[in-house]
C-alpha cells in the first residue's frame, strides 16, 4: 500500500478520535495539521490532504486559512463530494451570499465520497 494513503487513513482514523477526547482537541488538531503538512510537502497537489486540512482548519474556526487549502484542492480538479460539502461549510461560516457556494451545494449530489477524506463539522449554531 501506498504510504502516503497508509498516512491518510490514519490521519481520518485520529480526525474521527477528536469528537471522544474533547480533552485532547487542540493536542489531536496539531498533530493533524503536522502530518497533513507533512504530506503535502511530500505532494503538494495531493487533494485529499489539502481537502483535510482544510477541514481541520475550518473546525478550529480558522475559515480563511481553510478555503485557501480546499480553493486549491478544487483547482486541481478534485471531484470529491467531501471538498464540495467543506467549501460550503467554509463560506457559510464566513457568512458569505448564498450565491458564492451554492454552485458547490448543487454539485454535491452528483458527487462520490473519497474515503480518504472527511468533511468539517457543521453546528450553525455554535458560531
Amino acid at each position: 500500500m501506498n504510504n502516503t494513503v497508509q498516512r491518510l487513513e490514519n490521519v481520518k482514523k485520529l480526525q474521527a478520535k477528536r469528537w471522544e477526547n474533547e480533552d485532547h482537541w487542540d493536542a489531536i488538531n496539531d498533530l493533524l495539521i503536522k502530518e497533513l503538512d507533512e504530506i503535502l510537502l511530500i505532494e503538494p497537489e495531493n487533494t485529499s490532504a489539502l481537502t483535510n486540512i482544510g477541514a481541520i482548519y475550518s473546525d478550529m474556526g480558522e475559515n480563511e486559512i481553510a478555503l485557501e487549502y480546499l480553493k486549491k484542492a478544487l483547482s486541481l480538479g478534485s471531484e470529491d463530494k467531501n471538498l464540495f460539502v467543506n467549501l460550503t461549510i467554509v463560506m457559510i461560516y464566513m457568512e458569505k451570499h448564498q450565491s458564492e457556494y451554492l454552485e458547490y451545494l448543487e454539485d454535491v449530489e452528483e458527487k462520490v465520497e473519497n474515503p480518504l477524506t472527511f468533511k468539517a463539522h457543521f453546528e450553525p449554531q455554535s458560531r
